[in-house]
């Protein structure tokens, strides 16, 4: 029997199939969980049941979350990377079927408090590159990179952008609209190099602070520390790419990350682990710079605050220049 994701056979919700199957979860876990609580919050997707529960370690009981159903890339890096070090979350059980139904779940250890997208300050960015270059050497370690990542659609998507400026009539459309047609002038040279780039990591995929939260020193899951949450967007790529997403989240804030350089600070992790950081990785971060702000307009829907487009703009401006000698 085969469960989507957006629905469960009879009209059920996700959270009624969860409650329905934890007698099947306290089973695959060797009855070691037991207590179920599930909720659900505001920026849960649906599809998605989720549960707070104990999980009985041998020593103490323990607070633990269960998910179902879970997408097979969270359910492969999530259990392939818990326990490698102190940067991932514990899985104490899971599974790819569960009472009959094929889907993936999961039970993890709960980590109390919030993300630290509440509380952003220079550290909490220093721990996520941390995180990130950990996550990049153990799933490096765990999976050969043999998948060629998607081809983004950039001359669409620029395309698009312009179409998008010229009917809405955005703010500062003239800027927009001379900024657009330079990238035009030089988009086959830009999206070449681009697609010339290394292919050498798994990217994370949604690296920010609301996908880290802090596992305090004497938990007894092990090493306090950042813990880096949702594999859900794992690709092949080049980490630049986690740098430069991390980084546009706040080109309408630029406040917030003042004197932070999301690149600069993933690279130098990466280095402490001794992984590459190639020469041309500051190139690489401006190509991708300004791909990204090209397209913005084209998703006014989620992208189009005027601070936001402001912030894309003044990239755009300031580093076509460079990227197109």
């Amino acid at each position: 029997m085969t469960v989507q994701v957006s629905g469960v056979h009879g009209g059920a919700s996700p959270h009624d199939l969860g409650r329905q199957l934890e007698p099947a979860i306290a089973e695959a876990c060797g009855g070691k969980v037991s207590d179920f609580h599930w909720f659900r919050v505001d920026w849960q997707r649906s599809g998605a049941a989720t549960a707070y529960a104990t999980y009985d370690s041998g020593d103490a009981p323990r607070d633990v979350v269960v998910k179902l159903p879970i997408g097979p890339t969270e359910h492969r890096y999530a259990t392939a990377l818990s326990g490698k070090d102190r940067h991932f979350v514990n899985v104490v059980g899971s599974g790819l079927e569960l009472g009959g139904y094929d889907l993936a779940w999961i039970v993890m250890e709960r980590l109390p408090g919030d993300p630290l997208a509440a509380r952003l300050h220079k550290e909490v960015f220093v721990s996520l590159a941390e995180a990130a270059a950990s996550f990049y050497k153990h799933s490096g370690e765990a999976f050969p990179i043999i998948e060629k990542p998607q081809r983004a659609p950039w001359a669409t998507l620029v395309a698009k952008a312009r179409g998008e400026v010229k009917e809405n009539h955005i703010q500062n459309e003239q800027g927009w609209t001379n900024a657009l047609r330079e990238v035009s002038k030089h988009l086959d040279t830009i999206v070449e190099r681009w697609r010339q780039r290394p292919i050498d990591t798994w990217c994370h995929g949604d690296l920010h602070p609301g996908n880290m939260m802090v596992r305090a020193d004497d938990s007894p899951w092990g090493g306090g520390g950042c813990v880096l949450l949702d594999m859900a967007e794992v690709h092949a790529g080049n980490w630049v790419e986690d740098a430069v997403y991390l980084e546009r989240l706040y080109w309408a804030r630029p406040d917030a990350v003042k004197g932070i350089k999301p690149v600069a600070k993933i690279a130098k992790a990466r280095k402490q682990l001794g992984l590459l950081v190639s020469d041309d990785s500051g190139e690489l971060a401006n190509i991708r710079r300004v791909l990204m702000a090209a397209c913005v307009p084209a998703f006014l829907h989620r992208e189009g605050h005027p601070s936001y487009l402001e912030g894309a703009l003044n990239v755009l401006e300031k580093l076509l220049p460079v990227v197109a000698k």
